[in-house]
């Protein structure tokens, strides 16, 4: 088979590399994506979010499936388009993966079906948010309804933050995304990243994973796009997967298709554990970063001939079969992420990776220099993944690896899947 990638992060290397195992691929090409993803298929320079490109590129190469990485070409309904074109395409089409598009469009969807979550209200003026804030003293939480690179949450501890967060994303800090917020009653407990299968009213548990997304240890600073993340979450057992599956990822299957908009491709749930059960936090509709980095290298079956499956109907026989290894992943940020930053800082001391067992280097953002040298191109710029027969073990994989990189012009959390 001939497969296109669309994408360039660490999400996309992970899936490049999973799909690059396939016994079914023929050649995998990757738009646009990255010099570390060029080692593993044809790089072509179509932006993932130029979709008339990326539908002329399916079409010229004659591909037999794209692989949507990002979520913003799947809210922009490459999919769609693709389907038009008699391409298959892995990943929702617009209208399903509104759950991730739209936060108000996901709390309605769920209030309309008895999924669990928290109560909430949307605006786009200050005044009633912030009268809506203050019924809660201040205890609450503040998003931004659309697409914010998991930026647009701010958790707030009282009245004073709660209007500050208010007036900043309706002031047009996430821009488009923020001209209309949540605000949310702040629920408690451990949070667990669900990520299942579905083919319309069909759904398959996959696997689970804990993401760290504050910026700093002990879970302090500001919300990211996602510092580290360990996989399976130490909170899954068997009858919470059947919790989660039963009251959350097949009601949302089944009433995505009764609506018709039926969700096709992998669901990823992020739920609270409440004293009341799992409640929705968000919805989103692809692979996240970095789970994607800690989920896929646990993965025995045949990433490929699973999405194939799914997109020829066949979903509900076949067997995903995961590894009993645990994964850690600790994410690699330029200083003064998520906030302002510099770039083209040289990384050294990757080589020495190269071979590691049971260690995994992905690039999110980096770049080569004239040199030839790695540098630092974004905000998060990698994610070393450990593997280990328990999660410490995999944990001290990760940070090893970690040891091993120099970049002064670096961070990264020390307390990824720590034991508290």
């Amino acid at each position: 088979m001939k497969v296109l990638l669309v994408g360039s992060g660490g999400r996309e290397h992970a899936l490049a590399l999973a799909l690059s195992g396939s016994p079914l691929l023929q050649e995998l090409l990757i738009a646009p994506g990255s010099p570390a993803l060029g080692r593993l298929g044809r790089l072509v320079a179509v932006a993932a979010e130029d979709t008339d490109q990326l539908c002329a590129l399916a079409e010229k190469e004659q591909v037999d499936l794209v692989v949507i990485g990002p979520e913003l070409p799947l809210v922009n309904g490459l999919a769609d388009r693709l389907d038009s074109l008699g391409i298959a395409a892995f990943g929702p089409r617009a209208a399903a993966a509104r759950l991730e598009g739209s936060k108000e469009f996901a709390r309605d969807f769920c209030a309309r079906h008895a999924i669990p979550q928290p109560a909430f209200a949307a605006f786009d003026e200050p005044a009633a948010a912030i009268r809506f804030a203050h019924s809660l003293n201040g205890y609450c939480v503040v998003k931004a309804d659309g697409l914010a690179a998991g930026k647009g949450v701010v958790v707030c501890d009282d009245r004073a933050m709660a209007e500050q967060a208010i007036q900043s994303m309706l002031d047009g800090q996430f821009g488009a995304a923020s001209r209309r917020i949540l605000i949310e009653e702040r629920i408690s407990g451990p949070e667990i990243s669900a990520f299942a299968l579905l083919d319309g009213p069909e759904a398959v548990w996959m696997a689970s994973a804990r993401d760290h997304k504050r910026a700093f240890d002990n879970d302090q600073g500001p919300n990211t796009g996602g510092m580290g993340a360990v996989s399976p979450s130490p909170h899954e057992t068997e009858a919470l997967r059947g919790q989660i599956m039963d009251r959350i990822i097949q009601p949302v299957a089944r009433a995505m298709a009764e609506e018709g908009t039926p969700y096709t491709g992998i669901l990823y749930a992020g739920l609270m554990l409440t004293e009341d059960g799992p409640k929705v936090i968000e919805f989103n509709c692809r692979f996240g970063d970095p789970e994607a980095q800690v989920i896929l290298p646990r993965l025995k079956s045949d990433l490929l001939a699973a999405m194939l499956t799914q997109t020829e109907g066949g979903l509900s026989h076949f067997d995903m079969r995961w590894s009993p290894d645990h994964a850690v992943t600790v994410v690699l940020a330029s200083s003064g992420y998520p906030g302002s930053y510099q770039t083209g800082s040289q990384i050294k001391g990757l080589d020495a990776l190269e071979g590691q067992p049971d260690i995994l280097a992905y690039h999110a953002g980096t770049s080569l220099d004239e040199a030839g040298r790695v540098t630092a191109a974004s905000g998060r710029v990698l994610a070393i993944t450990g593997l280990g027969p328990d999660s410490q073990s995999a944990r001290a994989r990760a940070y090893q690896g970690v040891a091993m990189i120099d970049w002064p012009e670096g961070f990264c959390r020390r307390d990824i899947a720590a034991t508290r």
